[in-house]
């Protein structure tokens, strides 16, 4: 038995094959389905579990070499909250571009991973290092 780590068996097998220059995402409640992307929704709640909580469990065991915002993000959210995603991606280069041009790198990634999160513009792409 496992314990621990990610313990969700659909999660693990995704991030199994999260390899370098791999793209995934992370996502919002309301990030719309894209049929193309093996997605695994863990979202339970409002804001369980969180984008934040996500990166969190990953960072231990994964080499984030960029990552990708959407503009907006800056825009609507507080400096602690920005603050808070930046400390989640250490070593990692963010950047950030318009939120339109975001979704259009969404198809790149070998996956989707949907939380329940409700930051507004929250979403991330992480490329493995």
């Amino acid at each position: 038995m496992i314990k621990h780590g990610i313990l969700n068996p659909a999660l693990a097998s995704l991030l199994c094959r999260f390899r370098h220059t791999n793209w995934l995402v992370v996502a919002d409640r309301g990030f719309p389905f894209w049929p193309q992307l093996e997605t695994i929704d863990i979202s339970l709640t409002d804001n369980i579990p969180t984008v934040r909580q996500v990166l969190a469990a990953l960072r231990d065991n994964y080499s984030i070499g960029a990552a990708l915002m959407a503009r907006e993000f800056k825009r609507e959210n507080a400096a602690k909250v920005q603050e808070e995603y930046t400390a989640l991606l250490p070593g990692a280069t963010l950047q950030f571009l318009a939120h339109v041009d975001f979704k259009k790198r969404v198809p790149a990634a070998i996956g989707l991973i949907r939380t329940g999160d409700t930051t507004q513009y929250g979403n991330i792409l992480l490329q493995s290092a």
